[in-house]
């Protein structure tokens, strides 16, 4: 797994079993990103510092789930939900998607992103 141990509560795994419940029904309370990604993926890698950054520059007023899209019956979802490339960040609030990106991105793309979507108070 992609370091989230030091964002315990904030940045946390996910999968096919607990989507509904760690993802969907969690985003009624407050915006979720899902980082669908993969472990065999040069990019995934390189956008997890960016993450981590906003993550941190947040605060908690939104958290971050970490899909790897070849772990059990996973790619299920990334069929579910058409992604296509990896990394893809797809944002959900209300157990619904609201936006979605791909690819590497910077900090500044990522908070940009999040200003125009995620609606936090």
């Amino acid at each position: 797994m992609q370091n989230v141990d030091k964002f315990k509560g904030i940045i946390f795994a996910v999968d096919l079993p607990d989507f509904q419940y760690k993802v969907l029904e969690a985003s009624q309370k407050q915006p979720i990103l899902v980082d669908f990604w993969a472990d065999w993926c040069a990019p995934c890698h390189a956008i997890v510092p960016s993450l981590n950054r906003v993550m941190q520059y947040y605060a908690g007023q939104l958290k971050l789930a970490k899909l790897e899209v070849d772990k059990d019956d996973n790619m299920t979802l990334a069929g579910r939900y058409q992604v296509r490339g990896f990394p893809s960040v797809l944002l959900f609030r209300n157990g619904q998607e609201v936006a979605r990106f791909s690819g590497a991105k910077p900090v500044q793309f990522i908070v940009d992103f999040i200003e125009t979507h995620a609606l936090l108070p």
